[in-house]
């Protein structure tokens, strides 16, 4: 099926001109535009050229503009004479053939400027920020799956709004690509425009989360998204023990997920949280062998899941979040065969429990004893029982207990992301004393507890 396209060109009086240009050029193909800002513009008169007037700020017209959007995809195109409307067949050619939600032009130049130096500087803090891998994040030319742009809530009003997009549809998980663009010019930019994205940017590594800060909990779990070492670490953990058919309870905004997931004939991703499970849809889009799952584990229809012939149940830092362990590690036997696995990663030692784990909803933190019984007093026999992470216990402490943090802070976590590598060999080869973890492997017996 053909998909409908529509043109969403922002301008000021200053570029008011290039923006008609561009939309006299779209009208006379018959796709829609819609034009937003400040100040008169010469439009062409037809059916689907919409102008938007008396909007200030470039993040302001965006917002206003998407309202009127009826195409499948929407090019946002700046009012810059630098660019050629004929980049965005390519630009949209991936979400044509559903390989990408967001496509990013990268611009290339015949030479670069101090404005084009300054972007690219740019560029880098919002990798930073985002841990996308476009080379062009703040391109001014780029296409997006209509649903997926405006799923995000959009907050800025001035030209911040480029790094906000990035942020937002990094965090929410749609998938982004990327293609050249061939400029004739540098586009132009104002220093202003450069420093509200730096600060917008610097906001969001900083003091707010992706989600302005509206989900409490969430912060850690995004902070903890990018450990790309740690979760590594993990996954190959959770990896030596999974079957087929696999059940992960908890899957948050599917860091494990996305470990667990290569070579599986089936992954069921169940979360409560709508907010989570939205992220989820989009980070597995077009891998129909994931499945999200919405439900409360005491809710689940697990007459259901049992018919799926799952073999093996997967719980990273989730059981904790149960009121009701107990019922729920009950629950599982029921649908697992003899012979099925739990395997599970807790937070371990009650003496550290704390701030942030008040804040991601911990109602314990485990001993072996506690997570032995509550496994085998309800139907399984456990194999494996381990401590892990010994040396996050005294950040731990001191975020969570001494200075009442609410999240993990991002620097601490990126530095010891970075000797998760060394840890994860170093507890391969010496049987730990303590820890600040457990890991378990559990198989189901006989009866069902």
């Amino acid at each position: 099926m053909s998909q409908s396209l529509s043109f969403v060109i922002p301008f000021t009086p200053a570029s008011a001109a290039d923006a008609s240009r561009f939309a006299h050029n779209l009208a006379a193909r018959g796709t829609e535009v819609i034009l937003a800002g400040e100040g008169p513009v010469d439009a062409p008169s037809r059916p689907h050229v919409h102008v938007l007037s008396g909007l200030s700020g470039k993040g302001a017209a965006i917002r206003a503009a998407l309202g009127r959007v009826t195409g499948d995809i929407t090019v946002l195109q700046d009012a810059d004479a630098a660019y050629s409307l004929e980049a965005c067949e390519a630009l949209c050619r991936p979400i044509r053939e559903d390989a990408a939600d967001a496509v990013f032009g990268t611009r290339r130049v015949p030479k670069l400027d101090a404005e084009q130096l300054a972007d690219k500087a740019l560029g880098h803090v919002t990798r930073f920020v985002t841990d996308v891998s476009l080379e062009d994040p703040l391109c001014g030319q780029r296409a997006f799956r209509t649903e997926a742009l405006k799923s995000v809530s959009l907050t800025s009003d001035d030209d911040s709004v480029d790094a906000e997009i990035v942020v937002k549809l990094s965090a929410q998980l749609y998938r982004l690509a990327e293609v050249p663009v061939m400029l004739d010019a540098a586009p132009r930019r104002p220093l202003g425009a450069q420093l509200a994205r730096l600060r917008t940017l610097m906001r969001y590594a900083t003091v707010q989360n992706d989600a302005d800060n509206q989900h409490e909990g969430y912060t850690t779990l995004e902070r903890m998204d990018g450990a790309n070492n740690y979760n590594a670490w993990l996954g190959q953990r959770f990896r030596e023990h999974l079957g087929r058919r696999v059940l992960e309870i908890g899957a948050g905004i599917g860091t494990i997920t996305e470990k667990l997931e290569p070579g599986l004939e089936l992954l069921i991703a169940l979360e409560v949280d709508r907010f989570y499970v939205d992220r989820l849809k989009n980070k597995f889009r077009g891998r129909p062998h994931v499945r999200p799952y919405l439900s409360d584990v005491a809710l689940a229809d697990w007459e259901s899941l049992k018919a799926e012939r799952l073999d093996t149940i997967v719980l990273s830092n989730v059981l904790e979040h149960i009121p009701d362990d107990a019922s729920a590690v009950r629950r599982f036997r029921q649908i697992l065969p003899v012979g099925g696995k739990v395997v599970v990663l807790v937070p371990a030692l009650p003496q550290l429990f704390g701030s942030i784990d008040e804040a991601v909803g911990h109602h314990r933190r485990y001993t072996p004893e506690s997570l032995r019984q509550v496994l085998e007093g309800n139907g399984f026999e456990v194999d494996t029982l381990e401590w892990m992470n010994l040396m996050g216990i005294p950040g731990w402490f001191m975020n969570s207990r001494v200075m009442r943090r609410r999240s993990v802070p991002k620097l601490q976590l990126k530095v010891y992301d970075r000797i998760a590598p060394l840890l994860a060999k170093a507890e391969s080869q010496v049987k730990l004393p303590v820890g600040m973890s457990l890991f378990a492997v559990a198989r189901a017996t006989g009866g069902a507890g």
